[in-house]
């Protein structure tokens, strides 16, 4: 397998009709902007080259990612945001989930993101049709997971199957100080203890919806009019390994998620881009 060529930044533009960048990990974490990465937005926006943000978040609308984007000095529309939440849309129309009554861990714009695609959110405790798991913040952690958990089994004892979706399948975020669990984390645990309870049944599991799987790339290169982009991340399981399947290029910067590796699955990045 030949190795990943190294390559700067502003080559990478050089050679492809559109980018897509990847948020936390590449142009921000927790704590605010990464080095280079207002450099890199600005430079996008001068030459006019088309680009977009295709983000396994579901925790922020457009708007208010790029009001915060803003706020760390990153000059971003919310025209080039693509949300994993936004595939809630398609999918809930495409499965006949419009209307259901929706379980929602994340903070409030997740539940926007439901409820543009048409379902009914219901609070803590209420029953629920559909769960979905956003995000990691803005629910107390311990007695969501506990009281969700409940009421799963409570339904799958009773026969009733409850579809559980998952807009981001990341298992580990950069925070700035080190790392953090995500909602992926949180889906392998609910995943794992149903699986303890009903060992006979094997297809408890989520439906995920983001980077690896296609539903970004789509809409990205969609909105491209063109195949001929590169994905720019930081995670090898999803940046990298979905983009290699996608059927385009990837460009991989290393970091704390990362350490020392270089493929996966059989598949390493393109190009890497060192900061």
């Amino acid at each position: 397998m030949p190795a990943a060529i190294e390559i700067r930044f502003f080559d990478l533009v050089d050679r492809y009709d559109a980018i897509l960048l990847d948020a936390y990990g590449v142009l921000v974490d927790l704590s605010g902007a990464l080095p280079d990465a207002a450099v890199w937005i600005d430079r996008l926006n001068q030459l006019g080259k088309p680009y977009w943000l295709a983000s396994n978040t579901a925790a922020r609308q457009p708007d208010q990612a790029a009001r915060r984007y803003r706020g760390f000095g990153l000059d971003i529309s919310p025209e080039r945001i693509l949300s994993s939440g936004m595939l809630l849309k398609p999918w809930f129309a495409s499965h006949g989930l419009v209307g259901k009554r929706v379980r929602v861990l994340g903070p409030e714009d997740s539940l926007r993101y439901v409820e543009q695609a048409g379902g009914r959110g219901v609070a803590a405790g209420e029953d629920f049709d559909v769960l979905v798991v956003a995000d990691q913040a803005g629910f107390p952690f311990v007695e969501t997971v506990d009281e969700v958990l409940s009421r799963l089994i409570e339904k799958l004892d009773a026969g009733i199957e409850v579809p559980m979706l998952l807009p981001n399948p990341d298992l580990v975020s950069p925070t700035g100080v080190g790392c953090g669990i995500t909602s992926g984390a949180i889906a392998a645990m609910l995943e794992a203890a149903l699986r303890q309870r009903y060992p006979e049944k094997n297809d408890l599991a989520f439906v995920r919806l983001g980077k690896p799987y296609p539903g970004l790339f789509e809409e990205a290169v969609r909105l491209a009019g063109t195949r001929h982009v590169v994905m720019v991340g930081d995670q090898l399981e999803t940046d990298i390994l979905g983009a290699a399947r996608f059927g385009i290029d990837s460009a991989l910067v290393p970091g704390l998620l990362t350490g020392n590796k270089r493929s996966i699955e059989g598949v390493q990045p393109t190009y890497l881009v060192n900061r």
